[in-house]
């Protein structure tokens, strides 16, 4: 990246009508992150002097959001040029490079902004240009504006908005992505002369070029490539964006050394962490805050969010891992194994229909099929403690707050509402009581009363 100084202002008040949401556009997850905070982060790596949000007026949960950057209440919606006002205000007198930047477009890359930065300081003939606009080559140009540019030296002549283009125009290949980089000195006296002359009586930021041309300064173009630059307008083109940003943290799970049994059905968060020799069988959704270690298995049709996993564990088929779960080296969860909140230590193993909420499960304990720890009275949550090496039996409830002792056996039906010694061995099932022949007497007692009321 060049050393001159470089702000940056992100253009967020969009209402996005299209999207038929009370949540603004931008604040729509991919990869369950707000669009404009995958933005935030691209530019956040690029080590900027300063960042100002512009959002529209009543945005308090978008101002949250992107804290704390400084934002600017774009009040009028007057057009590209007037946001980038409302952002120069707040930025103030700068001499540096300006980036101006679109927060629903959260797939631009670090490379494709440093390449413009760099462009910005490349001298051609006497100056540096003012204005470098990112072009790129869409499949469609439909409603892009067109980049004119001179055929000897590169140079940009113009942008054309599609609703204001000739017909020559529009058969122009090269359009523009909205993104630039400016000259910090020259801007304000460049907004200060637009005007909303034009089809949609806006003020045009790509009026700039015209006028910065006008002065006697160059401006150039930077390609990028469509992908990167979609910008989501849409439910159908967040889905899109949502399905590149896939492609993109499954290549990069695959590449760091996981197995993806079917990678089109694995959904990874955006800041998903995944290890080396991990298997990862179809169907495996990962929310935000996952790490998992080297060596782990993760069986189909398994969710997990908020979770840590340590190396070799095992996981599902069919489990679900909760905020606050910590899985131990070789620990296993089996199918429906519900864990929230709960460490579950090295070699522990929860395998079959259990709820693990709350608790800590000591290393080497066994949890028997159907136990649920009973972590809530409806007003308070309590913890249960399992000491390592414990062996809960089937269809237990341990009510909390409650503590197994190490090596404790707590037989299979049981409710635990007391603490359990070390070593010891409880049950609360009731006695088994059998009464000889009672089976056949039963079952002919019943067909009586069936052929009674049979014949009403």
């Amino acid at each position: 990246m060049s050393k001159k100084k470089t702000a940056a202002i992100v253009l967020a008040a969009g209402l996005g009508t299209r999207m038929r949401s009370d949540l603004p556009k931008v604040m729509h997850p991919v990869a369950g992150h707000p669009m404009v905070n995958h933005l935030l982060d691209t530019l956040t790596r690029l080590a900027l002097e300063k960042i100002v949000v512009v959002v529209g007026p009543d945005m308090a949960d978008l101002e949250a959001a992107v804290a704390p950057h400084v934002t600017a209440v774009q009040y009028e919606r007057q057009g590209t040029g007037d946001a980038v006002k409302a952002g120069m205000e707040a930025l103030g007198a700068f001499n540096g490079n300006v980036l101006v930047v679109y927060a629903d477009t959260p797939l631009i890359s670090e490379q494709t902004l440093n390449a413009m930065l760099e462009a910005r300081h490349a001298v051609a003939g006497k100056f540096s240009p003012t204005v470098v606009v990112l072009g790129f080559y869409p499949g469609d140009p439909g409603a892009y504006g067109r980049l004119v540019v001179d055929d000897e030296d590169g140079d940009v002549l113009a942008i054309v908005e599609a609703d204001d283009a000739t017909a020559d125009e529009l058969d122009i290949g090269l359009c523009n992505s909205g993104v630039m980089c400016f000259d910090g000195e020259l801007l304000p006296a460049l907004l200060a002369r637009l005007h909303n002359d034009n089809a949609k009586g806006e003020y045009y930021l790509t009026d700039c070029v015209r006028l910065a041309r006008e002065d006697g300064f160059n401006c150039q173009v930077v390609e990028g490539e469509e992908e990167e630059l979609i910008g989501v307008n849409s439910r159908i083109e967040l889905a899109l964006v949502e399905t590149i940003a896939q492609d993109r943290l499954r290549e990069k799970a695959m590449k760091g050394g996981a197995t993806l049994v079917d990678p089109s059905t694995v959904y990874f968060s955006h800041d998903s962490h995944i290890g080396s020799d991990v298997v990862i069988e179809p169907n495996v959704f990962f929310g935000p805050g996952v790490s998992v270690g080297r060596g782990v298995h993760i069986k189909a049709f398994s969710h997990i969010e908020g979770a840590n996993i340590a190396d070799h564990a095992i996981i599902g088929p069919f489990a679900r891992l909760r905020p606050g779960t910590q899985l131990g080296t070789g620990a296993r969860v089996g199918n429906f194994v519900e864990i929230k909140n709960a460490h579950v230590e090295d070699g522990a193993k929860v395998n079959h229909l259990s709820y693990i909420g709350d608790a800590q499960v000591g290393a080497g304990a066994n949890i028997g099929a159907g136990t649920i720890t009973c972590n809530y009275d409806g007003f308070l949550k309590s913890k249960t403690t399992i000491g390592a090496g414990a062996f809960i039996g089937s269809n237990s409830a341990l009510v909390a707050p409650v503590s197994i002792g190490a090596g404790a056996i707590v037989g299979a039906g049981s409710t635990i509402t007391r603490d359990v010694h070390e070593g010891a061995i409880v049950t609360t099932r009731a006695a088994q009581k059998s009464v000889t022949g009672a089976a056949e007497r039963f079952r002919e007692r019943k067909r009586s009363e069936k052929q009674l009321h049979n014949k009403g």
